[in-house]
């Protein structure tokens, strides 16, 4: 592979690769764009022009939610991206005050302060939103149906990608720096192996988790309806099951339940109101117990935890970094992928503007920076799904089970207390470090305990109560 005989050198000035089309390879994409002169996106499959499903994305039919410590991340490599989600049709949704939530340890209150948000739509608009927006910049060109069979050069650096393009034919692009953002399925590990690079350490942790979803059609007058959520009880003897309902554009609800094994939705329409009627609460079988459906049910199964670990890797190759579900993929129940990707997508650009592309060793600095937002998300997830008795993969041990102690506390507190609210948000929303809930604020608001007393049922208002009774009048009358 290091003496190709079909080679497509650059052309003027700088050129980087970004392997995968999907949201972390576009972000990627908008993290380079500064420091080099053309960004060839190579996708293995076409990418659908506006607010389609996309064929290497089996799990967007699913909610995803992106926090705002992700929306600020990807602000800050794409200004004015918000404002795009929004004009297309996406919500941003306040939190707490939008929110219904039902966490193991109760009801959260809806304080009227906002502390932190989401936003709100389907992953294809959200991902063809920012798609146009990086693809404008005349700089960056897609190499569409073209599959990158590994990388060229050596283990101290590489120098471009080996690709098979839709009729068969394999050629060398040359690049001055590489960027893995292929996903659950990155080859990554494969392709560095073959350079001679050290393998990386991995850790999967495996709840067996299924999701479903389906999408229904909102009743008239919830343009402003909270997401809804009845989380999991990870600890609990029954099997993990939970559901989101996500209001996207269309005046459409997102609908996804979930549950672990022994509890798993099926992708039968007929066994889907029961799935969430059954839950630790109803409430959202309840709401959509009168909704008309819009489409089927979609299932999803791949949805462990995975990481490698690359920037423990002891001699890492220049100007190649891995980025994204590349590196660690999460249940999705925490929503952490995309605002992971994104945050990892800054670390990148702020390394790449500071030093260049070409600035030896920064391919490895960029690599542990990325890890760091990883981390996080990585900690947050696997401090729960551990507790899974049917998950493979790890069991607790005595930290794991102190710690639960506390967050539990710290969730119950949460339940009645603004301060503890936005102490735990700030973590949940990737906006600080997991050891954020340890600093003085946060220890004092968890020693302080609930200020209110528990909820006896789900906080939704006297408007939200008569938008779903309306609407359940009317298809009942009809």
């Amino acid at each position: 592979m290091n003496d190709p005989k079909n080679v497509r050198p650059g052309t003027i000035g700088r050129r980087a690769i970004v392997i995968g089309g999907g949201l972390a390879g576009m972000l990627a994409a908008a993290a380079l764009r500064r420091s080099v002169d053309e960004i060839w996106v190579v996708e293995s499959d076409d990418l659908p022009d506006g607010a389609l499903p996309r064929k290497g994305l089996p799990q967007a039919g699913h909610v995803h939610l992106l926090w705002s410590g992700g929306v600020r991340a990807a602000e800050a490599l794409l200004p004015g991206i918000t404002d795009r989600w929004l004009a297309a049709g996406a919500r941003r949704i306040p939190i707490p005050t939008g929110m219904v939530g039902f966490s193991n340890q109760g009801w959260f209150r809806r304080w009227r302060t906002e502390t932190h948000f989401l936003i709100a739509c389907s992953r294809d608009l959200l991902d063809s939103v920012v798609r146009d927006h990086v693809l404008a910049d005349h700089g960056v060109k897609v190499l569409r149906r073209t599959r990158v069979e590994g990388l060229v050069g050596s283990a101290d650096r590489v120098t471009g990608v080996m690709v098979r393009s839709p009729d068969g034919v394999e050629e060398v692009l040359e690049a001055d720096f590489v960027v893995d953002a292929s996903g659950r399925g990155s080859r990554a590990q494969h392709h560095l192996e073959r350079l001679g690079v050290a393998t990386a350490t991995e850790r999967t942790l495996d709840t067996g988790l299924v999701y479903a979803s389906r999408v229904y059609r909102a009743p008239d007058g919830a343009e402003d309806f909270p997401v809804v959520n009845v989380q999991a009880d990870a600890q609990a003897s029954r099997p993990g099951q939970s559901a989101v309902i996500l209001p996207i554009e269309g005046d459409r609800w997102l609908v996804t339940v979930a549950g672990t094994t022994g509890g798993r939705p099926t992708d039968k329409a007929e066994e889907f109101l029961p799935f969430a009627l059954g839950l630790r609460h109803p409430l959202v079988g309840e709401l959509i117990s009168h909704l008309e459906p819009l489409s089927g049910v979609s299932i999803n199964r791949s949805t462990r935890n995975q990481r490698r670990f690359f920037e423990k890797v002891g001699k890492w190759p220049d100007r190649f970094v891995v980025l994204g579900d590349a590196v660690a993929a999460y249940n999705p129940a925490y929503g952490h992928g995309m605002s992971v990707a994104a945050q990892g997508a800054v670390a990148l650009q702020r390394l790449a503007s500071d030093r260049g592309i070409t600035s030896p060793g920064l391919a490895r600095r960029a690599q542990r920076a990325i890890a760091h937002p990883v981390s996080a998300a990585w900690s947050l997830a696997l401090g729960q799904d551990v507790f899974y008795p049917t998950a493979e993969g790890g069991s607790p041990n005595a930290a794991d089970r102190l710690l639960a102690r506390y967050v539990d506390h710290l969730m119950r507190t949460s339940c009645g207390s603004f301060s503890m609210t936005k102490e735990f948000t700030d973590v949940t929303s990737l906006e600080k470090k997991p050891t954020h809930l340890l600093t003085p604020r946060a220890l004092l608001a968890a020693a302080l305990g609930p200020r209110h007393p528990p909820l006896a049922g789900p906080p939704l208002t006297r408007r939200e109560r008569e938008v779903v009774a309306a609407h359940s009048v009317k298809r009942m009358a009809s």
